[in-house]
């Protein structure tokens, strides 16, 4: 049985947290602000952005609207983006990934779910060609 991988729920700094919400770093700043994500500080003082937090809202559909000319763009990309639910059942799994305002869904099996350690905040990569979604988590 392929060694199962640990994913790290580490927070993001503020400019990862922006890319992966598709919005500014001071869109994002401002939802520090008012509450609408948890943070932490380093000890420099740094605020770090909890990625459980940001996927929450993700999933909300709150951060984000579909830039102009977002329907002319391929369809054969990979979507960086967090993990925002996760179903399993014995066999199959149902994952969402919310990259910017692109909300991907990929049925696989349970125990690739549980190989890649897929759960909501972890940062993910879905791969669309055709009608396939490939997720895998990067190193």
């Amino acid at each position: 049985m392929p060694e199962k991988r640990q994913s790290v729920l580490a927070p993001l700094k503020l400019g990862r947290a922006a890319e992966l919400a598709g919005v500014s770093v001071d869109t994002v700043r401002r939802w520090c602000d008012d509450g609408r994500l948890a943070t932490q500080r380093t000890a420099g003082g740094q605020r770090l952005v909890d990625s459980v937090s940001l996927a929450q809202l993700m999933a909300a559909g709150e951060t984000s609207e579909l830039p102009a000319g977002a329907a002319a763009q391929s369809a054969r990309n990979r979507f960086v983006g967090l993990v925002t639910a996760v179903e399993v059942d014995r066999v199959a799994a149902k994952v969402e990934i919310q990259s910017g305002p692109h909300r991907i869904v990929s049925l696989m099996t349970s125990e690739a779910v549980e190989e890649l350690g897929l759960r909501p905040g972890v940062l993910a990569v879905a791969s669309v060609k055709a009608t396939n979604v490939v997720v895998e988590v990067p190193v």
